[in-house]
């Protein structure tokens, strides 16, 4: 069964934080709120967890994970940015996009796009979410809570709690977080290319303006 907390959205009790990030660093598959839609969330080492995200999901090798990064500084560490890209993903964050590009070596393989050595990052502007980067130290490895056969993402923790319980290991709550997910764009090739229109205007990174 899993555990519930809520949590507040403006000022997060570092109490309900902790705990929460002591699970992720336990091994645990949690449900956290961001910017845009709920999102599943563990850390870096942890493949068993990555697996489970696949199998809840129905997702195949070739799905794009994201590493949801507290800021730029991080981000820097894990996907490779040349001088243009940068500039256009630094005024866009944080925000509402999921970048596709290169990773690096800090970059575990499972996480990589299986021939393009790819992996999707964002730096979210949820208070929560914040809360959680900061305090793990590290990125958590996310995919949005968009459950096979539906249409949109679930936005209701204690619905996704009732129907994931056995599934995953916590859910937290700090009230609706929307529908809309982030708008992700491929960075990896000569021209930006939006593979989902989501919550972030997709005309900043129209080829012209990058």
């Amino acid at each position: 069964m899993a555990r519930f907390w809520d949590v507040h959205p403006v000022d997060p009790q570092p109490r309900v934080i902790t705990k929460v990030v002591d699970l992720v660093r336990e091994g645990g598959l949690i449900v956290y709120p961001t910017d845009s839609c709920f999102a599943f969330g563990c850390s870096l080492d942890n493949p068993g967890a990555l697996q489970r995200i696949r199998q809840i999901r129905g997702l195949d090798d070739r799905h794009h994970f994201t590493l949801v990064c507290a800021d730029f500084a991080q981000l820097g560490q894990f996907v490779q940015i040349d001088n243009a890209v940068f500039r256009a993903v630094k005024a866009s964050t944080p925000g509402s996009y999921t970048f596709i590009l290169p990773a690096t070596r800090e970059v575990p393989r499972r996480l990589q796009h299986p021939k393009k050595q790819t992996v999707g990052v964002r730096i979210p502007r949820h208070v929560v979410t914040q809360a959680l980067l900061t305090e793990l130290g590290e990125p958590l490895v996310s995919s949005t809570v968009l459950m096979p056969g539906d249409d949109e993402p679930m936005t209701q923790a204690w619905a996704i709690k009732d129907r994931l319980d056995h599934l995953v290991d916590g859910v937290l709550d700090s009230g609706d977080c929307g529908l809309e997910p982030t708008t992700v764009v491929d960075l990896s090739g000569d021209t930006p290319e939006i593979l989902r229109v989501g919550a972030g205007d997709p005309a900043r990174f129209a080829p012209s303006a990058v």
